[in-house]
């Protein structure tokens, strides 16, 4: 296993270089293409979210691989290798695989705790099998993580520990009041229709408010969210479809707008905003800069600049480059990070905006309208860092760490099978040949006395091979038992082109891998 995978998230890197390095759906679709292209890898899937950009790969060289899978993230984000690199985080074998359960047990997610990662990842692992990207060992990885995260939720009260995305959201623009009481009455406009928009339509109908009407680019689509929130037994919400020219008359009577779409540009712009509400767009005003607690870093980072400066897995890392960017100014470590954040109107709300897309729907200057009230996935960022932290935390690290060992274990037998099999191989083809022989020399022998015999010639055979070949898988398990198979091919004077077809007829079988 050389499992690899290079990302940068809202911990390592700041709002403004995920939004400008996400990912549409084509473009993920071309970076995978392009990974398998390259030489170090044979597998790639990616897993894309509002706050996550990881290419994970199966590798044949390290150094190399870390190099191109950096430069593809680099070309197909837009954002210049340079200027991304001090942002990315790379981690390796078993450290990679801890990496992927911890994010699908949420304890990596921006609101500890939240479930939506899981359909993310399933939705990685389904486009990774549809372009076949995703081999053997990204099969089995996304697969787990996707068991572990499930187990995670359901042996732990982990979703104590936050909620999704979109009800932080809606907490964030009650402003302290109860959600429900809050959205009671309301009415909330949609604008798109993809799974963010869907969870955030369910949850506004189960909040309480009084009508949702659905905006989005192919309107077929917004028929049916609006047909699922119809269905729902545990709302009585009204909602309709639309079209998306007519969003500027639906702000005129919205009192709540959520939007995530996939758009590359904004969606609604301050000036649309201001016409809706009828009031003037006035100029920026200086905004004194807001003391935030800094994002912590995770402690097994390793930042690429390390591995490409030192030039060595085993160098000690480099302490994470401060980002160069206007809205975080390089300060000492144990120093908080000043955001300038723009000035927050201070009057009645009228309009309450949740952004939910990256790169961004909503133009950020509508912090700046009278009565409008704007949270984006900047400042759930910032609400999320003082989020409290369940102690069913730590009971699902150690759910974490315990299916980590599990992983490796299986990953180490399964390497060591292809060899037992091709020795079986190999036994059979002497047992087979010794028969024939037989049948030789001893042509008389009636059919009951050469199947006894060769009855009894298998049994011995298998009787000398189980020890060994049960033991090896067992020892091939443990941490440093990869030597064990080869050690095997070496004993036996395996063919190593036989064994090569073992494991790639596992590959290909067709009922491998499924769940």
């Amino acid at each position: 296993m050389s499992l690899l995978v290079v990302g940068l998230s809202h911990r390592s890197a700041p709002v403004s270089v995920l939004e400008r390095a996400s990912l549409a759906a084509d473009t993920q679709a071309k970076l995978l293409q392009d990974t398998l292209a390259a030489e170090p890898a044979t597998e790639a899937a990616v897993l894309a979210t509002c706050n996550r950009i990881e290419l994970y790969a199966d590798v044949d060289k390290f150094h190399a691989g870390v190099a191109e899978l950096s430069t593809l993230l680099a070309q197909h984000s837009g954002v210049g290798l340079d200027e991304l690199t001090p942002y990315l985080y790379v981690h390796y074998e078993d450290r990679a695989v801890h990496h992927l359960f911890s994010v699908a047990c949420g304890l990596d997610s921006m609101v500890v705790g939240e479930g939506q990662i899981l359909g993310q990842i399933k939705d990685a692992l389904a486009r990774g099998q549809e372009l076949h990207t995703a081999g053997r060992l990204l099969n089995d990885l996304f697969q787990q993580a996707l068991r572990v995260g499930k187990r995670a939720h359901s042996e732990t009260g982990i979703d104590r520990a936050g909620q999704s995305l979109v009800t932080f959201g809606l907490q964030q623009l009650a402003a302290g009041a109860d959600p429900g009481l809050w959205a009671r009455g309301k009415r909330a406009l949609v604008i798109g229709a993809g799974s963010m928009s869907s969870l955030a339509a369910a949850t506004l109908a189960r909040t309480g408010v009084a009508e949702i009407v659905v905006a989005n680019r192919t309107r077929a689509r917004a028929d049916r969210l609006v047909e699922i929130l119809q269905q729902g037994d545990d709302t009585t919400v009204r909602a309709h479809a639309v079209e998306m020219s007519a969003v500027g008359d639906e702000l005129t009577r919205a009192d709540v707008v959520v939007s995530c779409t996939g758009a590359t540009g904004l969606v609604l712009t301050a000036d649309a905003l201001a016409d809706a509400l009828g009031v003037t767009l006035d100029a920026p005003a200086e905004a004194p800069a807001v003391a935030l607690a800094p994002i912590p870093a995770p402690a097994d980072v390793d930042q690429h600049a390390a591995w490409v400066e030192n030039g060595s897995a085993t160098s000690a890392p480099k302490a994470p480059k401060a980002p160069q960017s206007p809205e975080f100014s390089q300060t000492p470590e144990a120093a908080p990070r000043r955001v300038t954040l723009p000035a927050q109107s201070t009057g009645p709300v009228k309009l309450a905006l949740l952004d939910l897309a990256m790169p961004r729907d909503i133009d950020g200057a509508a912090h700046r309208i009278d009565g409008v009230r704007l949270v984006d996935i900047e400042s759930l960022a910032d609400a999320s860092a003082d989020a409290p932290m369940a102690a069913d935390v730590d009971q699902v690290r150690t759910i974490v760490a315990d299916e980590v060992a599990a992983f490796g274990a299986a990953q180490r037998a399964a390497h060591v099978a292809p060899t037992v099999v091709a020795l079986r191989t190999m036994a059979a083809d002497v047992v087979a040949g010794e028969i024939a022989r037989l049948d030789g020399r001893l042509p008389d022998l009636d059919e009951k006395q050469r199947a006894e015999i060769t009855q009894t010639v298998r049994r011995v055979v298998d009787k000398l091979l189980h020890a060994p070949t049960v033991r090896v898988k067992q020892l091939a398990s443990e941490p440093g038992g990869a030597g064990y198979a080869d050690a095997l091919r070496e004993l036996f004077d395996l063919d190593p082109q036989t064994v090569a077809a073992v494991s790639r007829a596992d590959l290909n079988d067709p009922n491998r891998g499924r769940s």
